[in-house]
């Protein structure tokens, strides 16, 4: 189900989650949100339960898939596990890869009693990333799915000299943000790939232009490059979106997946993890 509302104002709850942003604020109830949106409480609620709807009928669609419901039985997560999906705006987003995936499981394992926590952040980097894992791995997760590094190579500004994060500090951080999150916890780590972008969608998007800001494939392939060094498991989104990404799995602003492109990327995930081949 389509969302009634003005798009714009639709895809801001759609991506942005401010109860995220501090961690003292997550219990802010329906009609502080609604405020800060600028919306009424119903509209709110409105648009929450319609994308809640269309996650939920992404992986209805999924699991009429050959053997894809066997594969989310084979998922190795276990009954009562806490499962984190850490990222930026591709896992904070309501119709994102993890999103589905929760539905996936809710659908077809509800007895597992399998709880998704969505530790995703829009707009955050790996060095936001990195300031707030000791708290993510203070609470004993299961497992941690990562997909970080895709706003570490926004570059800002006219004819702009570097990303955001340089790639030497990004490999820093990913190097860090593993070291603290095994020494606090045992959770099992799994990393995944940013994914591309339509480098010519973005650069005709006017909110992109208004704000002098863009990405370049070839800064999103060396965080991959990176991220595939490292020693954990490492799931490649490259493989499915393509280079540059393709058309009907970017959405209009040419940097974030439409559902389609989510849908690509939790089959992938679960593809991957439920035959233990993740590279």
């Amino acid at each position: 189900m389509e969302t009634k509302l003005n798009t714009q104002l639709a895809k801001l709850v759609q991506l942005q989650h401010p109860q995220k942003v501090l961690a003292f604020a997550r219990n802010m109830d329906d009609k502080v949100l609604a405020a800060i949106y600028g919306i009424d409480v119903d509209t709110y609620l409105l648009v929450k339960s319609q994308l809640t709807q269309q996650a939920k009928a992404a992986a209805e669609q999924l699991l009429q898939l050959p053997d894809f419901a066997a594969r989310v039985d084979r998922l190795p997560f276990k009954a009562g596990e806490i499962v984190v999906g850490l990222g930026e705006s591709t896992t904070d987003d309501s119709l994102s890869w993890f999103e589905i995936l929760r539905h996936l499981l809710e659908l077809r394992r509800p007895q597992d009693a399998i709880r998704l926590i969505n530790e995703g952040i829009s707009g955050h980097t790996s060095t936001q990333v990195l300031s707030r894992i000791n708290g993510i791995a203070a609470g004993q997760p299961n497992w941690i799915l990562c997909m970080i590094g895709g706003n570490d190579t926004m570059r800002v500004g006219p004819d702009s000299a570097k990303p955001l994060v340089s790639l030497e500090e990004t490999a820093k951080n990913l190097h860090e943000i593993r070291r603290i999150a095994a020494a606090r916890s045992k959770s099992n780590w799994v990393w995944i790939t940013p994914s591309t972008v339509d480098e010519e969608r973005a650069a005709a998007f006017t909110h992109f232009q208004l704000g002098q800001l863009s990405w370049r494939n070839e800064d999103i392939l060396a965080v991959g490059d990176l991220i595939r060094s490292m020693s954990d498991p490492v799931i490649d989104t490259l493989a499915v979106i393509g280079l540059p990404a393709q058309a009907a799995y970017m959405g209009i602003d040419g940097v974030h997946p439409t559902i389609e492109g989510h849908k690509a990327i939790v089959r992938r995930v679960v593809e991957s993890l439920s035959e233990g081949k993740e590279r």
